[in-house]
């Protein structure tokens, strides 16, 4: 064997007992678990149940942190620029990971390059919901509407970059209508102002809307997702209204920064398949929260924000929606 050979073979021995020894004593702290938006919002639903499980499992405290702002680069960005100990961890949405990167134009993190994915772990239907003063009833009433009063029809989001944002454009390019997008910072704020009136429209979570919607507070007129959903089975997709091909996907995920040790990569995607599959959680994130579950391995989350960024940058393209 030659001394190059011996020097490489030695330096990959060094390198897996070190990732080994990562493994064994990991964590020796506790954990910071990012949150991209403020407290309050089904990011922080699933941040917070993940976190007590993780707590329990890995014999540390894993503590939610939120840092909201510029549509999730601000938490994103904190977390590619961490230590790759696998003592921060980010909860995930495409915004920063996907979207960002067309919205924005530079961003000071690489989705691709600066993270290593754990797992995707649920999508979230979002839905098309109007404050109950708006006199609309269907999508068809809604464009009608924003026809006849252009430029008067606002929509929240949850951010610049979120689903309900790419919505909401894709909406207006495809039905040829007039809407002002107005971001807030994560799904609550902007569904108070929705709540309160101060903005008619919005898309966002269809669960959580669901009991509103029931009481008379809001009005759902469809889902963004490509098929209806099981917990509002009467409720149209937008594509089904006419807007055929509408399709706007929201998830939530798990990533560490790059070049964290693959055996702490492993430890955590056991530990959060371990921890979605406990009954509880089943019944408060899926059955009771209303997200569809994903969970899917490493590989298979990083195959997913590979494929859907030249998706959603073609979304950005032909809407022209911008980071507000």
């Amino acid at each position: 064997m030659s001394a190059l050979a011996r020097l490489c073979m030695l330096g990959l021995c060094l390198l897996t007992g070190q990732g080994t020894l990562f493994a064994q004593t990991y964590p020796e702290r506790s954990i910071k678990f990012i949150v991209p938006f403020p407290a309050g919002g089904p990011a922080d639903l699933v941040a917070r149940t993940l976190a007590s499980k993780l707590t329990i499992s890995l014999g540390k405290s894993v503590i939610v942190e939120n840092r909201s702002g510029a549509g999730g680069n601000i938490a994103t960005d904190e977390v590619a620029k961490a230590a790759p100990d696998g003592l921060t961890l980010l909860l995930a949405t495409n915004g920063p990971l996907v979207v960002n990167q067309a919205l924005y134009g530079s961003l000071p993190f690489d989705p691709q390059k600066d993270f290593a994915t754990v797992s995707q772990i649920a999508e979230i239907p979002l839905a098309v919901l109007v404050h109950p003063s708006l006199p609309v009833n269907s999508m068809q009433e809604l464009i009608a509407y924003a026809k006849a009063h252009p430029g008067q029809l606002s929509y929240a989001s949850s951010g610049a970059g979120s689903g309900g944002h790419l919505s909401g454009a894709l909406i207006a390019q495809m039905a040829q209508i007039d809407l002002a997008h107005i971001p807030y910072r994560g799904l609550a704020p902007a569904t108070s102002d929705l709540f309160a009136g101060h903005v008619k429209m919005m898309v966002g979570g269809l669960f959580s809307a669901l009991p509103y919607v029931e009481a008379g507070k809001l009005k759902a007129l469809a889902v963004a997702t490509p098929k209806r959903v099981q917990s509002a089975p009467n409720l149209p997709t937008v594509a089904e209204t006419g807007l055929t091909g509408f399709e706007i996907v929201s998830w939530y995920g798990v990533v560490v920064p790059a070049k964290t040790p693959q055996p702490i990569v492993d430890r955590l995607y056991q530990d959060l398949m371990a921890a979605v599959n406990m009954p509880d959680v089943q019944e408060r994130l899926f059955e009771k929260g209303g997200l569809e579950k994903i969970a899917n391995s490493p590989s298979e989350f990083a195959a997913v924000i590979a494929r859907e960024i030249p998706q959603y940058a073609h979304i950005v393209k032909i809407t022209g929606a911008k980071a507000e």
